[in-house]
C-alpha cells in the first residue's frame, strides 16, 4: 500500500498515527459534538444549507465534518491516509445517519494531483501541514475547486512561529518514540503549561475543565496530537494569501490571530482559517 496524504518517499515511521487520536475522539462524540460541528461550518461559509454541494474533505480524521456537512444537504468524499481514521469516519456517519451522503476511502492529496473532478468545497482543516509537502498540497487542494462562482476552497493551516524548527525536532522525536517516553513529554509540556496560567493569574484547572465544549477534543487528547504532529509544516498568513492571489483565488473570509507578526510558539502554534474562491470568479 501507498502512503496516502504521504509523497512516496516519506516513511510510515516518521509520520504521527492521528487515527487512533481521532478513535479516541469519535467514542465520546454525540449530537452536542455534531451540533457543535454544524455551527462551526455555518459560521465559516457563512450559509446554513449545503443542498446539492459535492464536497471533498481531504484528511477527515474523526469525520465529525464530513457528516456535519452532509447534515446540512452536502454530498461528500472524505479521505484519509489512516484507515482508522476513515473506518471512525464512517462509524460517525452511521451513528448520525448520513452514510448514503459520504463516501469514506483510504487515498492520498497527492493521488489526485491529475483528477479532472471538481468539487463546489474542498475542506482541509489541520492536515495539509502534515502532508510533508504542504504547498504542493495546497495546490493540489486548489485545483480540485471548482471554477463554478460560489466554489470554495476551505483550509486552516498552522501558522509560523519563531520556534517551528524546535517544534518539527520535536515533533519527530515524540512520533518515533514509546509510549512511556511520550507521557513524559506529555506531562512536562502540561506542567510548564499550567506554570505560564499561574504567571498570567488565571485558573489553569478551569482551562483544562471547559476545553472540550471549546475544542471539541479532550485536553490531554489534543496535547498528544500537538505534541506528535509529524510531518509538520507552517506559513505566515500573508504569504499564503500571496501565494493563492499569484495562483487566481482571493480570500472571502479568514481568521487570522496574529497578522503582520511572528509569534514566539513558546507552547506551539494555532491554525490560521481562510475560506478562498477562485478571483475569477468574484469579479
Amino acid at each position: 500500500m501507498t502512503d496516502p496524504l504521504h509523497p512516496a518517499e516519506t516513511s510510515l515511521d516518521t509520520h504521527f498515527a492521528f487515527g487512533a487520536n481521532w478513535r479516541d475522539f469519535a467514542s465520546r462524540v454525540g449530537e452536542v459534538e455534531l451540533s457543535n460541528a454544524r455551527k462551526d461550518l455555518i459560521e465559516l461559509l457563512g450559509r446554513e444549507s449545503f443542498d446539492g454541494e459535492k464536497w471533498i474533505d481531504l484528511g477527515c480524521g474523526s469525520g465529525i465534518h464530513a457528516a456535519a456537512a452532509a447534515t446540512l444537504g452536502a454530498r461528500v468524499l472524505a479521505i484519509d491516509i489512516d484507515p482508522i481514521s476513515v473506518a471512525t469516519t464512517k462509524e460517525i456517519c452511521e451513528r448520525f445517519n448520513v452514510s448514503d451522503r459520504v463516501q469514506a476511502q483510504v487515498a492520498s492529496v497527492f493521488e489526485f494531483e491529475h483528477s479532472i473532478d471538481h468539487f463546489d468545497v474542498v475542506y482541509s482543516w489541520g492536515v495539509l501541514h502534515h502532508t510533508g509537502e504542504m504547498d504542493r498540497a495546497i495546490s493540489i487542494a486548489a485545483s480540485l475547486v471548482s471554477p463554478s462562482p460560489n466554489a470554495e476552497l476551505v483550509l486552516a493551516l498552522y501558522r509560523r512561529t519563531k520556534l517551528c524548527g524546535f517544534w518539527r525536532w520535536e515533533k519527530r522525536r515524540y512520533t518515533n518514540a514509546g509510549p512511556k517516553a511520550q507521557r513524559v513529554v506529555q506531562r512536562l509540556f502540561s506542567l510548564f503549561y499550567g506554570l505560564s496560567f499561574l504567571l498570567r493569574g488565571r485558573s489553569f484547572k478551569t482551562f483544562k475543565s471547559s476545553y472540550r465544549s471549546r475544542r471539541g477534543m479532550n485536553y490531554h487528547t489534543d496535547i498528544h496530537d500537538w505534541l506528535g504532529g509529524y510531518p509538520y509544516e507552517s506559513v505566515r498568513p500573508e504569504d499564503f494569501v500571496d501565494k493563492m492571489s499569484r495562483s487566481g483565488f482571493s480570500v472571502k473570509r479568514q481568521n487570522v490571530r496574529y497578522a503582520g507578526r511572528t509569534p514566539s510558539g513558546i507552547f506551539g502554534s494555532g491554525c490560521d482559517e481562510f475560506v478562498l474562491g477562485r478571483i475569477s470568479a468574484n469579479t
